[in-house]
């Protein structure tokens, strides 16, 4: 091994935020997971546990548009998704309303 700094050029900082997208990406499925076993399984309040990721994609929301990286179709595309999100999730509550009584 020597002394010198190792060379940070393009590449090298491409790499390193690709690796830091599949760690989170890596942790927020994993949170998905514990929020879902922790609902649906042990019948527990997950809500912290959600928080955490939505605040998490906030971060990096508010970090990218601070640094004016964001375009017309990222806001798009985002603005789509979280309408479909809305949608799911209105209907799975719906459904679960319907269908599913567990207080009767």
């Amino acid at each position: 091994m020597n002394n010198q700094p190792p060379v940070r050029d393009e590449r090298t900082v491409a790499v390193e935020n690709a690796s830091y997208r599949l760690a989170f990406n890596v942790l927020i499925f994993g949170l998905f997971v514990i929020v879902f076993v922790r609902g649906l399984v042990l019948h527990q309040g997950l809500w912290d546990v959600l928080g955490l990721v939505i605040v998490s994609g906030w971060v990096a929301i508010f970090r990218q548009w601070r640094q004016r990286i964001l375009s017309r179709r990222w806001w798009l595309v985002g603005m789509g998704i979280a309408l479909l999100g809305a949608v799911v999730a209105v209907a799975a509550v719906v459904l679960l309303i319907r269908f599913w009584h567990p207080w009767r």
